[in-house]
């Protein structure tokens, strides 16, 4: 799983970052300043920065000039209000990777995200993992505690769907529309059959209890 560090000083904007991103299947790490920033990247693996330019102490391009100058090159994308041609060259010159200009939208700031990781680590992206089980999304093959289990196709789609969103309880109107694309064919009742077919082929016994059912809203991993 890939680890961002965000680093942003207006709060509420910082939270809707780390949602969206937790929603998409990221672990997040947020700042309100570049206190303590470095100290965390040369203990932890960070895979990806989102930074902030207009920061309190340090300009956020600043930072990262220095990091780049100390050798620690992970990838960055800068969102700023600073939109004139002049600071986006500023920002790429002092190490950015990508840079966004506020406000943004947030599905192409993971778009972008995705875009960049993909670039340094392709085969992190095939794999998905939540407790002991392993998607791997380019063969479609799913392992649970290292023991390859069968899926259909729509059985794979929803569980990595699950997967995905793991941090939201999903209704069945989400998932009739991003696992079968067509919520208006197919009924709730599509739903609840597939996901209790789901469960029996990962949790046999039950006794992992991988999936929860939200009454009367829908289904969140436990």
């Amino acid at each position: 799983m890939y680890t961002i560090v965000v680093i942003e000083d207006e709060e509420d904007l910082l939270e809707l970052i780390e949602y969206n991103l937790q929603k998409t299947g990221f672990e997040t790490i947020g700042f309100l300043s570049t206190k303590n920033v470095k100290k965390l990247l040369t203990e932890e693996k960070i895979d990806l920065m989102i930074v902030d330019r207009n920061l309190p102490n340090v300009e956020g391009s600043e930072f990262v000039k220095n990091l780049r100058n100390e050798g620690i090159n992970i990838p960055t994308i800068f969102v700023s209000a600073k939109d004139k041609d002049s600071d986006i060259e500023e920002g790429f010159e002092r190490g950015g990777d990508d840079y966004m200009t506020k406000p943004f939208n947030m599905k192409e700031l993971i778009l972008r995200i995705k875009a960049i990781l993909a670039r340094v680590n392709p085969s992190k992206l095939d794999n998905i993992e939540y407790r002991d089980i392993y998607l791997d999304t380019k063969s479609r093959k799913t392992y649970i505690a290292k023991k390859e289990i069968e899926l259909t196709k729509l059985e794979f789609e929803l569980l990595k769907t699950l997967i995905e969103n793991k941090n939201s309880v999903l209704n069945r109107e989400f998932l009739l529309t991003h696992v079968w694309r067509d919520e208006t064919f197919f009924q709730d009742k599509t739903v609840n059959v597939a996901v209790n077919r789901l469960k029996k082929k990962i949790d046999p016994d039950g006794s992992k209890e991988y999936i929860k059912s939200i009454w009367g809203v829908g289904y969140t991993l436990k």
